[in-house]
Order: C-alpha cells, then sequence, then structure tokens
C-alpha cells in the first residue's frame, strides 16, 4: 500500500479539510416532504380533524339558536337592522373553527417532542426551517377545507357573502392569517411547556376570552372597547365581518383613507401581519434553539 505523496495530505497533518458531501437537498423539496408527511398523517388519523369540523358546526347552529333573538336586538341597536344574525355570526365561527386547528399545531410538535421524531428530523440533511414550514403548509390546507364547510354550511342556513367568490377567497386568507399568529403561539407554548395537555390548556385560555373580547357575537360595548384594541382577534373578526357584509365595519380603528371594504380590512390585515412577524419571529428563535439542543 502506498504511502501519502507528502505530509499534508495525510490524516490529522493539517491538510484540507474533505468537502462536505452535496445532499441534493432544496427548501422546497424538504418542505413538500414535510408537507406530506404531516397530510398523510392528518388523513390516517381523521378524527381530530372531523371533530373540528362538528364543532364549528354545532357552534354555527347553536349560538344562532340560542342567541339569535338577542343578537338581532343588539344588532338593531348598533344599525346592523339589516343583518341577518346568522351573517353576523358567521366571523366569530370561522375565527374559532380557525383557532382551533392553529392550537393543534403546537401539539403535534409536542407530539414529535415526545416520541423522539424532532431529533431525528432536525439531525437530517434537511433544513428545520423547510421541515415547519411544510408542517405548517399542511396544517392551513386543514384549515382551508374546514372554513369551507362552515361558510358552504351557513350559506345553506342563511347567511349571505355580499363580496362573492372575491369575498371568499379574502375571508380565507384573512383567516389563514389569524391561523399563523396562532399556530406560532402554539408552538412557542409547546417549546416550553413540552406538554400537550398545557398546549390545549392554553388553546382554551386563548380562544373563548378573545372571542367575547372580541366584536365576534355581538357589536363592542363601551365598557370592552379598550380591551378589545390589544385583542388579536378583533381584527380578524373586523376584516372577516366586512368583507361579508361589504361595507366598513371597523370596531377599534378608524381609518377612512381606502374607501368601504378596504377602510376595515387594509388596516386589520397590517396589524396582523405584524403580530404575525412578531410571534413568528419568537417561535423561529425558540424552533432553532431546540433544533440545535436536539441535534447535539
Amino acid at each position: 500500500m502506498s504511502a501519502p505523496d507528502s505530509a499534508a495530505d495525510a490524516p490529522g497533518a493539517g491538510g484540507p479539510a474533505p468537502a462536505t458531501p452535496e445532499t441534493g437537498n432544496t427548501f422546497l423539496g424538504d418542505a413538500w416532504v414535510n408537507a406530506k408527511r404531516w397530510t398523510r398523517k392528518a388523513v390516517h388519523n381523521p378524527t381530530a380533524f372531523l371533530l373540528e369540523i362538528v364543532v364549528a358546526t354545532f357552534s354555527l347552529v347553536l349560538f344562532a339558536a340560542v342567541f339569535g333573538d338577542v343578537g338581532s336586538v343588539a344588532l338593531a341597536r348598533a344599525g346592523f337592522a339589516d343583518v341577518a344574525y346568522v351573517t353576523y355570526l358567521l366571523p366569530a365561527v370561522l375565527m374559532q373553527a380557525t383557532m382551533g386547528s392553529a392550537f393543534s399545531s403546537g401539539m403535534g410538535l409536542v407530539s414529535d417532542l415526545e416520541s423522539g421524531m424532532f431529533e431525528k428530523t432536525v439531525v437530517t440533511p434537511m433544513s428545520w426551517t423547510a421541515v415547519f414550514a411544510g408542517k405548517a403548509a399542511a396544517e392551513l390546507a386543514r384549515v382551508v377545507v374546514q372554513l369551507l364547510v362552515v361558510l358552504g354550511l351557513a350559506v345553506a342556513l342563511g347567511a349571505g357573502i355580499e363580496t362573492g367568490a372575491a369575498g371568499v377567497a379574502g375571508v380565507v386568507a384573512v383567516c389563514l392569517l389569524v391561523g399563523l399568529l396562532f399556530m406560532a403561539v402554539s408552538n412557542v407554548v409547546g417549546l416550553l411547556a413540552r406538554d400537550d395537555e398545557v398546549v390545549n390548556a392554553a388553546s382554551m385560555l386563548f380562544m373563548f376570552p378573545l372571542l367575547f373580547l372580541s366584536p365576534a357575537f355581538v357589536p363592542l360595548s363601551e365598557d370592552i372597547e379598550f380591551v378589545a384594541a390589544f385583542n388579536p382577534v378583533t381584527y380578524g373578526v373586523d376584516a372577516v365581518r366586512a368583507l361579508v357584509l361589504g361595507r366598513d365595519v371597523s370596531t377599534v380603528l378608524s381609518v377612512s383613507r381606502f374607501g368601504g371594504v378596504a377602510d376595515t380590512v387594509v388596516p386589520a390585515v397590517a396589524v396582523l401581519a405584524a403580530l404575525n412577524l412578531v410571534v413568528g419571529a419568537v417561535a423561529v428563535r425558540l424552533l432553532a434553539r431546540a433544533s440545535s439542543a436536539e441535534a447535539v
């Protein structure tokens, strides 16, 4: 066996380090692989997905029946006498369905942490950012299906969407912004607590207080208007309601620059986008720290 040509070529002699082998991975390819993984997981175990649709459906029917008369009186006093309560209620149910699905993201992350799948994933050549981008894409696709089912049921019950197909697309887009925000929140909670029971409790802690401290079910009273201004659900509800009713319905921001529906939608989307950047940055930092720790 021949000796190395020079001492510099010998292992450990200070020669050039071997080149890192190319993996052939791309960000989009890694994200697609993980999106398929989480989609397949949801298809193979659809119980949670179906239950979320059932809960949203039940909420729409129940709230419309129980609060219908009271809601109609409140709407008349607030200047919405021409709006059916089921139409006014629709944004509330869409927000509830979106937030419920979003918090399941944190539970899925905790499940991966407990099973060791998270550790196995981050030590692969795949980008951890792409791993979670694919996970989020699969979860958002599930949210879209749920939203379309609820919208179809609401229309069947008599709700109207004044802005038509374009309005439906806008409603889904706003709900996805809200969904991304609470996915980030749920992942932050999951990474800090590493306990699915804590994530489940946090979903209840966030969902119902935020819904009831917003104009989701009835127009805001002066007593909670100040609190509602700091509630992200308020901006999601306002934007969706403006698209459903085809008019400016902003409750905490007074903007008259864009005209009509846009006076509500544009500021609300700007607030939600800013919140996504802030909370998303926190979630990404925690995910990066967790990925580094698990990869050691």
